[in-house]
């Protein structure tokens, strides 16, 4: 049972809209300011649109060309099929998954403001079971999201851009110094501009939602492009806007325990400011966690449907038509690591997945366009082949940078990433291997299992990345990271002198 292509322009440039524009301005923003750029942050989020508009114009060429579900899995499978392609599909979905969490912790967060504002002991309970409560709005949006609960983005969509367009304008009437665009001292100053687009990039990253939604579109070979282009131009001027007026208001000096978004709605308009953006913060957060989870189903049905991935993902709803066991199993991801609460980590481990995902869709393009000439392309690229080369290039500098700078949250998403890795290609073996090899399959995958988990005990024990649960768990980590390496180098040992 395919899904019915119902959605026309505006429901995709909505949905590039949903995907895109919310949370992360409230939980990433604050750390590019302080720590990184100051009033460069400004300056951080026009490069980092341009960015995403010269990497866009090649997923729009991709997207009219191949109009299936997988988005970026399907790009780079038409290209070099295989291994890259499920490491694509993999990082994608990992991706979504840390970025949805990110999302329900993030809406905890605001809400815990919310309620400083009437209740302070209310705050308290809240700042305290945010974990919980990050997983109670994952089942929520879940259940909607497998019951096709239609127009909840678009509403979700305009009432955020209401109120950012309220913040803006109040803002600027208000009078607020202008603040500087330029960093200082130059040129020192760029480099925390670049760490500050890298480390912000991931507020551009939702508006791929519309690339895995391709098969809900009518006429994608159209629309589809135009929605992305659309989105991405729109979200240049908001978030620079959004940016220059928080700025503007606030200071390096103020209150760090208080989002600087909050802090700026309050100063420029007083209690009912911050009541209204956290409102404002609590509707971005389910605007995109809701989308993340669409989005995590479609690349799991696509890696499904082509044998990567078991063929129940496939499976659809009988009743609402919509592919629920790839929802619950993308949801329960989710709440496993929104149970975590470590806020920082999960956003950079978004954002680390899905650069390489842009690097590879630029990759890919060129490939295409070389071995594929007479590929149907109803939209091109302009400028080829310096677009995707530059998409390429910008990847790889933002995935640089933020190490080459020693920032912590970035280099424990590095390490963890490629521990992540192992274990992708630790699946791709097991999922291909043969029936006689399953053995050694298996225990490649828990020797991956095994080094990962050594790796994840060594960071939380060396406190470079926190750990909010009990020690009994590190403890519990450490003893099956150790067994989990003895059984797999015992099995494959084993199963290797019996093959060979």
């Amino acid at each position: 049972m395919k899904p019915k292509r119902e959605l026309g322009l505006f429901d995709a440039v909505m949905m590039g809209l949903g995907g895109a524009i919310g949370f992360e301005i409230f939980v990433l923003l604050d750390y590019a300011y302080f720590i990184l750029a100051g009033s460069g942050i400004i300056l951080a989020l026009l490069l980092g649109g341009l960015i995403n508009l010269l990497i866009m114009l090649s997923y729009c060429e991709l997207s009219a060309a191949i109009p299936e579900v997988g988005g970026e899995y399907t790009y780079t499978k038409a290209a070099y099929g295989g291994l890259v392609a499920f490491i694509s599909g993999c990082l994608r979905w990992l991706a979504s998954v840390f970025g949805a969490a990110l999302a329900a912790l993030t809406f905890a967060q605001q809400l815990a403001y919310f309620f400083s504002i009437f209740s302070p002991e209310v705050q308290g309970i809240v700042l305290v079971e945010m974990p919980l409560i990050a997983i109670f709005v994952v089942i929520v949006l879940a259940a909607l999201d497998i019951r096709g609960v239609k127009g909840v983005g678009v509403m979700i969509v305009t009432a955020f851009l209401a109120i950012f367009a309220i913040f803006v304008i109040s803002g600027l009437w208000s009078g607020l110094a202008p603040p500087e665009v330029l960093p200082k001292p130059l040129p020192e100053g760029l480099a925390g501009v670049f760490a500050a687009t890298a480390y912000t990039f991931p507020m551009f990253f939702g508006m791929r939602a519309l690339v895995a939604s391709v098969p809900l579109i009518k006429d994608p070979e159209k629309n589809v492009p135009r929605g992305i282009l659309l989105s991405a131009l729109l979200m240049i001027p908001l978030y620079f806007s959004v940016a220059y007026v928080a700025v503007g208001v606030a200071s390096l000096e103020k209150d760090a325990h208080t989002p600087l978004l909050n802090f700026a709605a309050e100063k420029i308009m007083g209690l009912a400011g911050g009541f209204l953006f956290a409102i404002a913060g609590m509707v971005a957060n389910l605007s995109a966690l809701g989308t993340s989870i669409t989005v995590q189903s479609s690349i799991a049905r696509g890696m499904s449907r082509d044998g990567y991935l078991p063929k129940i993902f496939l499976s659809v709803h009988r009743h609402f038509g919509t592919p629920y066991v790839a929802v619950i199993a993308g949801s329960l991801f989710i709440m496993f690591l929104s149970a975590t609460g470590v806020v920082a980590f999960l956003g950079y481990a978004a954002s680390f997945g899905s650069i390489l995902v842009f690097a590879l869709v630029n990759l890919s393009l060129m490939k295409l366009r070389k071995e594929k000439p007479f590929m149907k392309k109803p939209f091109k690229t302009p400028l080829y082949p310096l677009t995707p080369i530059a998409g390429l290039v910008m990847s790889l500098v933002l995935l640089t940078v933020p190490i080459f700078l020693g920032d912590v949250n970035a280099i424990n998403a590095l390490m963890s990433s490629l521990g992540l890795m192992s274990l992708v290609l630790a699946t791709y073996y097991l999922r291909m291997t043969g029936r006689y090899r399953l053995q050694v399959a298996m225990g490649g995958a828990s020797l991956g299992m095994g080094i990962f988990g050594t790796l994840l005990t060594y960071l939380i024990g060396t406190g470079l990345v926190p750990f909010t649960l009990p020690h009994i768990y590190l403890y519990v980590l450490t003893f099956v990271s150790v067994v989990s390496i003895v059984a797999g180098v015992l099995n494959i040992s084993t199963r290797t002198r019996k093959i060979f």
